[in-house]
């Protein structure tokens, strides 16, 4: 009778630590979570701060591109006023925001003045960097959720989970894949633009890597010359989010 009682005894025992340990690692990784979106957060604001000086020094030498600034200006409060939302509705309105930085940054691409302007380059550069950050730090915080979701999902942690109420975390990802890329400007060529002079076609006699090049009957030369298609390193640019 004195050795059930025992076994009993450990069996509860050890079945108290688990629960405390299975706990004490919830609230651990619910921490993690929490101290890697307040880090998303920090360059966020970060972009809120660059993004009207940017639209200032643009509009010196696009001032009729009105149409753009306003968008971008209009997503960015809206991004703003979503700071307390879920990272999912967060997520939402930041990919909008990111998608009108793209296209302003592609309509100043017509204006070559402000390759010459320091302080829109310098503010660009920022920008990048801190869109490097937010990337980074989005991986971080998803990565943390993800083995926290398992866990709140796995058995047997989750009938603690449920006990003590640990609810499923929410990701923070953009899912249109025309917003992932960090809004960069491209000073030079712009590719698949009406009116633009085609790549220089390989002269007679010169080959490129070793290929043959095919000769159409009654042509002397290289191949015939088509239309000019995009540039390399150019997407196709289907709007802004």
């Amino acid at each position: 009778m004195t050795l059930v009682i025992i076994v009993i005894v450990a069996v509860i025992v050890i079945v108290g630590i688990a629960l405390i340990i299975s706990y004490n690692r919830f609230v651990k990784q619910r921490n993690l979570i929490q101290e890697s979106w307040r880090q998303i957060d920090v360059e966020l604001h970060r972009r809120y701060d660059l993004i009207p000086n940017l639209v200032e020094t643009v509009r010196a030498f696009a001032a009729h591109e009105r149409h753009v600034f306003e968008e971008v200006a209009r997503l960015r409060t809206q991004a703003v006023n979503v700071q307390g939302a879920s990272p999912e509705q967060r997520a939402a309105a930041e990919g909008q925001l990111s998608g009108a930085l793209r296209q302003m940054m592609i309509s100043v691409e017509a204006y070559p003045q402000v390759q010459s302007n320091q302080n829109f380059l310098n503010l660009q550069r920022e920008l990048t960097d801190t869109e490097d950050r937010i990337a980074a730090g989005r991986r971080f915080y998803n990565a943390n959720v993800g083995d926290y979701n398992t866990r709140v999902e796995s058995f047997p942690s989750n009938l603690i989970a449920g006990g003590f109420k640990f609810e499923k975390a929410g990701y923070f990802e953009v899912r249109d894949e025309s917003v992932r890329a960090v809004p960069q400007v491209s000073f030079g060529t712009i590719g698949s633009v009406a009116g633009e002079q085609p790549p220089p076609q390989m002269q007679p006699g010169h080959q490129s890597s070793g290929q043959i090049q095919p000769q159409m009957p009654g042509q002397v030369g290289g191949p015939p010359a088509g239309p000019p298609g995009p540039q390399d390193g150019q997407p196709p640019f289907t709007g802004g989010q």
